[in-house]
Formats: C-alpha cells, structure tokens, sequence
C-alpha cells in the first residue's frame, strides 16, 4: 500500500501544499495559482485538493500532513520581542496579538478542520484524520534544499526574514540525516535588512525584493560603507549583527524608523512614484552587502565543514545575482538551489522531514536532483483544451509537435509575442518553459514590448533567457547547468558591444535602451543574464521549440518571462491562459497543441465584467 505523506505551509504568504508517494514528489503547488490571488496566505485548500486528486486519492489515504513550522515558537519570539521594545510597538502589538488570539493559537484545530472540509468535498465517507506533524521553520527549509539534491552529502545554508527564532542557519546533510551546525537569530536577519531596503525604495516587501535587485546595476554601490558603518557589523567568518535602533520591524508595522531616514537624507519612495539615481544607488549598495555577507559565510561553512556540496534554500537563495557570484568564487566544488526556495518549498521540506527524520526512511538520490525540473502542478489534455475552446467558440488550429515548432520558430523570428502553455504547471516563482511567455532575444525592441504592452510593469525590468542546456557556455560565461533560472551569469564577450564615449556618460535609467550584446532582450545593463538552460531529459517540447528556433535563426536562446501581467499570479488554467492573452497585446496562444492567433480572436468590450464569457461554469 502506498504511503502519501502531505506537506503544508501557510498563513504567512506564499501558502502552498506538496504531496510524497512512498517518498517521491509527485505533486506540489502555491494555493496563489489557484485563487488567482498573488501571494495568497490561506489555508491552501485547492493546493491541498490538486495533489490529492493528482494522486486519484483522498485524506483517507494520507497517512501525515506535516506543517512547516512550529507556530508556539514563533508566538513565542513575538511576545518576547514587543516585551523587549515596550512601551513602543503598542499597536503592532495588539494587531498581532488579535490575530494570534483569534487564529493561530489554535492553529492545530483551525488545520484539522480545514482538512475536514476538503475531504468533505472529496468524499463523503466518514474518515480519520491523518497524523498531524509540526516541523520547524529552517529544518524545512534545510530539508527542502538537501533531500531532493544531487548529493549524499552537502553543507546547506539556510537564509531569509525570520523563521520561528532563526534568521540564518547552517546544517550538514548526509545521507538520510540533516544536523544542525549553528544560526544567527533575529532580530538579526540579513532577509529583513534586504527587506527594509526593498521598503525604502517603495517596493512591497515579500514581493518586491527581486525589484530591488533588478534596478542595482542601473545605480552605483556609493551607501555600501556607510551601510556596513551603521547598519551592520559583518564579522569575518560573515556572521553578522545589525543595530536594530534604526530599524522598525521588530516592533511597528513599517520596516525602518527615522533615525534610518535621516542616516540616508529621506523619506521612504512611495509607491508608483518615480524611481531616482539614489534609489537605484540604494540597491546597488545593498546588493553588494548582501553579496559580501553571502560569500563570507559560504566560505566559513567550507572552512569548517570541509564538505565540496552547498545546498541553498530560504528566501535569501532567491537572490540570482548573489548566487552567480557565489559560483563564480569557486568555493564550493557543485552547488544545488532549492527552485521554490521561499516559504512555498517549505511545504515540500515538511513533507520530506516526514519521510526521511520522523520514519527514517532512506534516501533514493537522483543524479539530476528529485525535482522533477519543478514541473509538478496541474497539467490539462489536448482534449480538455479542445473542449474548452469550442465551448467558448475561440478560433484556433491544432498541428503535431513538429508542425507547431516550425510555425512558431517563424513567428518568433517575425518579432511576435508568444503565450506558451505546456504540460504540468512549474512549482516556484519562476516560469520554465511550462507558463512562459516567450519572444526573440535578437529584437532590441523585444525588452520594451513585454514590459510595457504585455507584462504592464517597470521598463527597467530585465528578461530572462533560456538556452538549450547544451549550448549554455556559448551564450554565456558559465560551464554549469541552470535548470531553475536561479544563477546570473555574464552574456558571452564575443557578443557584447561596447559602449560609445557617448553612451558611458550615460546615468541609471537611460542606460536602459542602449543594446549591449547582440541578444539585447536579455542582456541587462551590466552586461549580465538570468539563465534558465533547458533540457531535453526534463522538458523536451521546450528543448524541440528552442530547437527549432536555433534551426531557422542560429540562435540557441529564447526570451522566457512568466505567463502572467503585473499583479496576477502566473496562470495555472487554460482559461487563465486564455483570460491573459486576450488582455494584453500578445499575438500568439499556445495550448499544449492548440495555436491561437490574436488576429483571428473576436473583439470583446473590455468592461470589468468582459473576461465573464470566456469562464467554463
């Protein structure tokens, strides 16, 4: 009989539920794709659902659910921090304490019943609930990145805002075993810190930190002193403390205080407002903190461990940039990125710590990793699609694999936008090649075109590219594979261009429509790209599509960004796909092997309620 362990993570954000057979992943999923609201906190009950149904199962088969953390402990800092920072804080503190009263305190039971209730909908046999397991924050983090690597032994090191207590952690992972080294406790969190920044340049924290990160190299790292001056003692070993005086999210419900304010001579931006030289110096000085923290504790880890592996996971592993520089040093022999490295994964890392620390079951290592290249969400058949598109009367034209490539290999090569919709949904922030929409990297107009007209958000926002796995250290400076679009590396100097005298006496944003390679629609300003390599073992129509593009244009490299607009999560549905095509100005649907042209679609008054009629009941 086969043992389903289910894994969860919610109630902060990013709310997500992964499932284990006998324990293989076999399905995972953000609770966001399916309510379509971004970042979504709720219990994920249609997360919870799909990978029940994926399975053809119900709770009733369930033998644990596992929580990612153990929420006692997290009440626990709560308390002692407001107590610490008393009198001030006052609100926050009762807002928090309303919350927790109401809610979370009696999470155990507030998780029973919502399980009750998607088993309800599932069957209506009476049931036993499953064992109800609770692991901790950076353990399911840590088992998150570890369990599913390629290795039977690696360093893992663990970093994001705060989980119960910890804010950084280190462990060392062998074989079925994760033991913990040693953290660093909040209030000192190099998450938070990158967080505050990510506030005070008027992005939203926990959604706008990858914001930060792209405008850094428009600016110049002039405030990394007085940073590492007044904010944060970084040791060299690359432990850290900050001085937490200038800081407010211990204790109010804004990330920094005035006396943070005045350190830099203003006000935090607000929102939508124009974005500064200062703004853009801002990121790049604590980008290069943050870089500078990574690398001394990757190299303090090696040093005491003497282990050649690093597994990575925590929100912190997010940052691409850092984690390419981290390759780049050489530090570590092979390094391993959790793909879902925020609070969804830990979902995951729950569900394994299941698995492998609570039944001690070993570990059957994939020499890829157990992953599945992420693609593990809801996935929907021609004859679905079919249906659904004749119910909706939408015109569109159905061609074999190879048919289908050829065609769009000319469509890309025509300058139009593509909505790729293939196979099951990725699990984790980044779109890979199963939610993408995809472009020409070549077109030096192609940047503008999918910010602006198709992806309604900030023009200095960078494209990614994916290149076929096997054409990587052609395109760029990096030898390694980068399945999970979570390494920056250099574009390939042969196909650089060199700034005129002109251009270099450019500033920040008006460096943005300079072309600086021959594949200007990914290439960022410093030169750099996210690379995402795709393989032909883990997504094969993918592979054949790039291959097919290479084949009529000799470029191995397309533009992969997320299947989505601003503000909405990526698309899960084909009539998700459909509801954001018909929004935005791209010029090409595709459905698994359904073709739709925006040329040919019907025209449709775009009220609030106009996408009603393109919904299945």
């Amino acid at each position: 009989m086969d043992h389903y362990i289910l894994g969860l993570s919610c109630y902060y954000h990013d709310s997500a539920a992964a499932i284990l057979r006998n324990g293989e992943i076999v399905a995972a999923a953000q609770e966001e794709r399916f309510s379509r609201k971004k970042h979504d906190s709720s219990f994920p009950k249609n997360a919870v659902s799909y990978c029940l149904k994926s399975q053809s199962i119900t709770l009733s088969d369930v033998k644990e659910v596992v929580y990612y953390e153990k929420p006692l402990l997290t009440f626990e800092r709560l308390l002692e921090t407001y107590l610490g920072s008393a009198p001030r804080g006052g609100r926050s503190f009762v807002a928090a304490m309303q919350v927790w009263l109401k809610e979370k305190l009696f999470l155990k039971n507030k998780l029973k019943n919502h399980l009750r209730e998607v088993q309800e909908e599932l069957c209506t046999k009476p049931f036993e609930l499953p064992t109800l397991l609770f692991s901790e924050h950076h353990l399911s983090h840590a088992a998150a990145a570890f369990y599913p690597s390629p290795f039977e032994e690696s360093a893992i090191l663990c970093m994001d805002g705060v989980g119960e207590w910890a804010t950084t952690s280190t462990w060392i992972g062998k074989g079925n075993r994760i033991n913990p080294l040693w953290e660093i406790s909040f209030p000192h969190s190099l998450g938070l810190l990158y967080s505050a920044f990510t506030y005070y340049c008027g992005f939203k924290v926990n959604s706008g930190e990858y914001k930060l990160m792209g405008l850094a190299p428009y600016g110049e790292p002039k405030y990394a002193d007085k940073i590492k001056d007044y904010l944060i003692d970084i040791k060299d070993d690359g432990t850290f403390n900050l001085d937490i005086s200038y800081f407010k999210y211990h204790r109010g419900f804004r990330m920094t205080g005035r006396k943070f304010h005045k350190l830099f001579g203003r006000p935090p931006r607000k929102g939508e407002t124009e974005l500064s030289q200062f703004d853009m110096d801002m990121a790049a000085s604590i980008q290069v903190v943050t870089e500078e923290v990574v690398l001394k504790l990757a190299r303090s880890l090696r040093e005491e461990t003497g282990i050649k592996n690093l597994c990575l996971a925590g929100g912190v592993a997010l940052n691409c940039v850092a984690n390419g520089v981290l390759l780049r040093e050489d530090i570590f022999d092979n390094i391993w990125i959790q793909p879902a490295s925020g609070d969804a994964g830990s979902s995951l890392g729950g569900a394994l710590i299941g698995w492998h620390k609570y039944h001690q079951k070993e570990r059957n290592i994939n020499p890829i990793d157990s992953m599945k290249g992420t693609y593990l969400g809801p996935e929907f058949s021609n004859s679905e699609i079919i249906g659904y598109l004749n119910k909706i009367k939408a015109p569109f034209q159905t061609q074999k694999n190879s048919e289908l490539f050829d065609t769009l290999a000319e469509e890309l090569e025509k300058g139009h936008v593509v909505g790729w919709f293939n196979g099951p949904m990725e699990f984790g922030p980044r779109s890979l090649g199963a939610r993408s929409i995809i472009g020409d990297p070549r077109n030096q107009k192609m940047q503008s075109i999918m910010n602006l007209k198709i992806k309604y958000r900030e023009s200095f926002r960078p494209f990614a590219p994916s290149v076929l796995e096997e054409e990587v250290s052609n395109q760029f400076e990096m030898n390694s594979k980068s399945p999970y679009m979570l390494l920056v590396a250099p574009v390939k100097k042969e196909l650089c261009k060199q700034m005129t005298k002109e251009e270099n006496k450019l500033f920040g944003i008006e460096k943005l429509n300079i072309p600086r390679s021959s594949l200007p629609a990914i290439t960022h300003v410093d030169y750099s790209a996210r690379v995402q390599t795709v393989s032909n073992i883990t997504n094969p129509r993918y592979h054949k599509l790039i291959s097919a593009f290479r084949q009529k244009t000799g470029c191995p490299t397309i533009v992969n960004t997320s299947f989505n607009v601003r503000g909405e999560p990526i698309v899960c549905t084909p009539q998700d796909a459909y509801r954001c095509f018909m929004r935005t100005e791209m010029d090409v649907l595709v459905l698994e092997n359904q073709i739709l042209f925006k040329s040919e679609q019907p025209k449709v008054e775009k009220d609030e309620t106009w996408m009603q009629e393109f919904e299945l009941d």
